[in-house]
């Protein structure tokens, strides 16, 4: 191995995975612009377990417990850490997010320690406490505690920062001579304040921290076998300390192993690992003799100290990835080990000189997913699908219960074959396709694989391939030309399955028996813009014919299949025979149907999805996604009014389908590369090109009134991503406070009073308002009383009574006092004007709207009342004046027609007398007679269109 790639290695500048960034430090980020999707807003990130900074173990002894010590597992995940309870490998606590990626983690009691760029973080029970910085600008590469004492190395090795953190104040800091870069420390057991530090150039030095003093060196040549031409070809990369005192265990990149004493400054033994560098050492401290150490390579090997560092077993592939740290639980045979294969493995050894089995592990995917669907109905769950070639279940509500899908046993057939795990299993999946209706019964998933011949079943109830392979050559023509599967589709019914390849064949097969079916025949290429298939034989080959997607709808009636040229097929399900061929502009991608609605999108090579009715089989919707970036996969909203659209431009679009309209749009830090919405509505789910986790965006229509409008992909703000957890638990999640929409639905139309004069407008009251107006006379005729109220017999016992012969009531003298003055109170108010008189005697001022608003607002009785006490000529001629412009307004005309019947009716016989109001009666006769001819004449022209609609139709 080269020397410049091995520093390279050693260095802590690697490139992290983004992940969103806390809200608590924006003073400290850039000035970049990060603002909340309006739509949706960042929830959780799933199936982020760590990654390539060593875990921290830390174990418990209760007084009386019998179960063993209780295991705490602190693992990095970027910008974050999560606890893990060791016993069920449950999540405790998830920390919140820093600035820069962590480069080391490290427990002190109930304290976790973290360093991230410049500072060293504290944290209890997840909430950060104290925060120490360099005061040298430098950034934090490692940590060590023991006793009040926090030391940490610069990343650039020069210099060691010592910090008393019951102050807290900086102690102290040590420079390193040059030619000395400081990599590892270690605090040797019953050393009073003293450490050893382990250097990229292979020497080590012991410390004292209290005096800054180096007692003693120890030369590259006493610990490791190092060649003259390569003098920095085994950098010191991993330090252990023995359950034997003044004994540590010594490991360098290039796979050399040393077991040294310390005081006598003589090595013990020298081990060789082969297969990749050492990356960690660990003794077994309950009595055995046993050195464990891992490599970059994902190896895993044992070696017996008793008999001179003896190999006893060699675990190949023990992870996918690099293993970066392996600790024994104290007194117990349980070795605990993570890599970066995101996964933590639990060994048990069942003997001394046994070979370690997997007791049980938390893992996810250690390459990004590709692939993401919902599986089920509930949406409490997601296959996922991922360049390292394994299909999982991911739990949306439980991290526990998520699991990779078993693809045999390929542990044993790696050892026989002396190969990687990895190497050994299915290439990735490039469709899935399932249905839970027989789930319980027979196998429920399908998958298509990368340059694969093959269709597979699985069954994620007992977690494992299903029993059917099902190989499209072997159902075809012998000379058919070699071809891949490209899609699959299983049936809502669940009892079939189908699959498409690039040689243009459809198969058919039954999901219980496994037996095939039917076969569809694509039709020969369409022409351009043509609607039918051509009737001309035109020879061509079935390599032109790449079958992209397939679907069924929900009762089985139709297969639809597109393909590469740009058509999309409907055959019928039963007969196979090929029913309409629709002929696109662009080619076709994938294409995705809503079995509940019957849309189908279509995903073009054009930057567009088109809708397609698969009722009339005609586009009623074509979406325009930009012009800078492939789309990538699209999801439809479970009620089908919004389709969700990714793209290689990392937008993420959402319209609206029956408007067309673009309603949200973000720009992720990374591209999404497959999306997926629950079907219960809650949540969207992305997969991205630089993560190994699924991220959740929660949909804020659900928790909240959202307004819609449409969106300029010109303002376009940066969204931060889900982290596994956005704040601390006693706190309000950043996403869900997010939820309280700020931004109200804007108005941008008020509905006038009228819309156009031509047009009759009613008054918006209901019909019984002015019925009861009309016939107010019946109903009080039919509401009243049959018999007369009867005299009390007998007054009540507490009236007093005046004596005397008749029987009289004393009344109070006061009470009579306030009779009168009721009484000229009465008088008074009957030479005032009421409100209606007032409003009436105002047309000439121009407030006829007035005087209608106020009449709609009284009650049908009130309304006769004010009508009846028009007993003056003026107030009759007024009132028939409003009656005429309120006609010639062409408002309120049920309302006037009500009124005008009941005044004529109140007031005929004084109207007819009267020779003063015959002019205006005229006007108002042929006002009334004009219109109603115009309102007959424009209900005749709109009965006749209707007609003439329906007829067509």
């Amino acid at each position: 191995m080269a020397a410049p790639t091995e520093l390279d290695i050693l260095d802590d500048n690697r490139p992290r995975k983004k992940t969103r960034t806390s809200s608590k430090r924006k003073s400290t980020k850039s000035t970049q612009r990060t603002t909340e999707p309006r739509l949706f807003a960042p929830f959780r990130a799933l199936g982020l377990i760590t990654n390539e900074i060593p875990f921290c173990m830390q174990t418990r002894s209760h007084k009386g417990a019998t179960d063993g010590p209780r295991v705490h597992i602190l693992t990095c995940l970027g910008k974050s850490w999560a606890l893990w309870e060791g016993g069920k490998m449950t999540l405790l606590f998830v920390g919140p997010e820093v600035q820069d990626p962590i480069s080391c983690v490290a427990m002190d009691g109930d304290a976790v320690w973290c360093a991230s760029g410049l500072h060293a973080i504290k944290y209890i029970r997840g909430k950060e406490v104290l925060r120490v910085t360099n005061p040298l600008g430098s950034a934090l590469s490692s940590l060590i505690l023991f006793g009040s004492h926090l030391l940490a190395l610069t990343g650039d090795g020069t210099r060691m920062l010592i910090w008393d953190v019951s102050g807290p104040s900086l102690f102290a800091t040590i420079h390193f001579d040059i030619g000395f870069t400081a990599a590892r420390m270690l605090h040797p057991a019953t050393y009073l304040n003293k450490v050893l530090v382990a250097s990229r150039e292979g020497q080590m030095q012991l410390w004292n921290i209290r005096t800054q003093t180096c007692i003693h060196t120890i030369s590259t040549s006493k610990l490791l076998t190092v060649s003259s031409s390569s003098p920095l070809s085994s950098p010191i990369v991993a330090l252990a300390q023995s359950p034997a005192i003044d004994v540590v265990g010594v490991g360098s990149m290039s796979g050399e192993i040393s077991v040294y004493d310390i005081r006598a400054d003589e090595r013990l033994m020298r081990m060789y690992m082969e297969g990749g560098g050492v990356r960690a050492l660990c003794f077994r401290s309950d009595g055995n003799p046993v050195l464990a150490s891992v490599s970059s390579l994902g190896h895993l090997a044992l070696w017996d100290l008793n008999s001179g560092g003896r190999l006893l077993h060699l675990v190949r592939g023990a992870h996918d990835g690099g293993i970066t740290s392996a600790e024994w639980v104290p007194g117990q045979p349980v070795l605990i080990t993570s890599g970066e294969d995101n996964s933590v493995k639990q060994w048990l050894f069942d003997s001394p000189t046994a070979a370690p089995r997997l007791l049980k592990l938390r893992a996810g995917h250690h390459a990004p997913p590709h692939l993401i669907r919902y599986y089920g109905e509930d949406g409490k769950q997601l296959l996922t699908a991922s360049a390292d070639r394994s299909l999982r279940y991911t739990s949306v509500v439980r991290d526990s219960r998520s699991f990779e899908l078993s693809q045999g046993s390929l542990a044993r057939k790696a050892i026989t074959l002396s190969k990687s795990l990895s190497s050994l299993k299915f290439p990735p999946v490039t469709s899935i396709s399932f249905s839970t209706t027989r789930s319980k019964d027979w196998d429920d998933v399908l998958t298509a694989h990368v340059d694969e011949p093959l269709v597979r079943s699985w069954s994620v109830l007992n977690k494992r391939l299903g029993e059917h392979t099902w190989n499209y050559h072997e159902s075809s023509r012998r000379n058919t030309r070699s071809g891949s599967v490209k899609c699959v589709c299983v049936t809502e019914c669940g009892n079939f399955g189908i699959a498409g390849s690039s040689t243009g064949e459809i198969l058919m097969w039954n999901m219980q028996s496994g037996i095939k079916r039917k076969t569809f025949k694509l039709a020969r290429p369409c022409l351009q813009n043509a609607t039918e298939i051509p009737k001309a034989k035109v020879e061509t080959k079935k390599g032109d014919r790449v079958i992209t997607g397939l679907a069924t709808d929900a009762l089985n009636r139709v297969v639809i299949a597109s393909t590469q040229d740009g058509t999309i097929d409907f055959f019928d399900f039963h007969t196979t025979k090929l029913q309409h061929t629709l002929t696109l502009s662009a080619p076709v991608s994938s294409i995705n149907l809503h079995r509940s609605s019957g849309l189908l999108a279509a995903t073009c090579d054009d930057m567009t999805v088109r809708v397609i009715d698969i009722e009339t089989k005609r586009v009623v919707r074509e979406l325009v996604c930009g012009s800078k970036g492939r789309i990538l996969d699209i999801a439809f909203s479970p009620d089908s009014r919004w389709i969700v659209i990714t793209s290689l431009d990392s937008i993420i679009r959402t319209f609206d389908i029956p408007t067309s309209r673009l309603i949200d749009a973000f720009r992720v830090p990374s591209m999404a590369t497959s999306i997926a919405f629950s079907p219960t509505g809650d949540f969207l789910a992305t997969a991205h090109v630089d993560s190994v986790g699924v991220f959740l965006w929660a949909n804020r229509a659900q928790f909240a009134e959202v307004g819609f409008r449409s969106v300029s992909e010109e303002d376009l703000a940066e969204v931060s991503m889900p982290s596994m957890q956005g704040e601390v638990e006693d706190e309000n999640l950043e996403a869900l406070t997010a939820l309280t929409m700020e931004d109200k639905p804007v108005d941008v139309f008020s509905t006038p009073p009228q819309l156009d004069g031509d047009l009759v407008t009613l008054t918006l009251l209901p019909r019984s308002r002015w019925q009861t107006l009309l016939n107010l006379e019946v109903i009080e005729q039919r509401n009243k009383p049959k018999e007369p109220p009867k005299k009390p017999e007998q007054a009540p016992f507490f009236l007093p009574t005046l004596p005397g012969v008749e029987h009289r009531f004393a009344i109070d003298q006061k009470q009579s006092d306030a009779t009168d003055k009721k009484t000229r109170f009465d008088k008074a108010m009957a030479k005032s004007k009421s409100i209606f008189e007032k409003k009436l005697a105002g047309l000439d001022k121009g407030q006829l709207d007035d005087l209608f608003d106020y009449i709609k607002s009284l009650s049908p009785a009130a309304i006769d009342v004010e009508l009846r006490s028009l007993v003056t000529l003026d107030h009759h001629r007024q009132f028939l004046r409003a009656l005429k412009q309120r006609l010639l307004s062409h408002r309120d005309f049920e309302g006037i027609q009500t009124l005008q019947n009941v005044f004529l009716r109140l007031h005929g016989d004084i109207l007819v007398e009267n020779v003063e109001l015959q002019l205006e009666l005229k006007e108002l006769l042929e006002l009334q007679k004009k219109e109603s001819a115009r309102i007959l004449e424009l209900l005749s022209s709109s009965l006749g269109t209707l007609a003439f609609v329906r007829e067509t139709m």
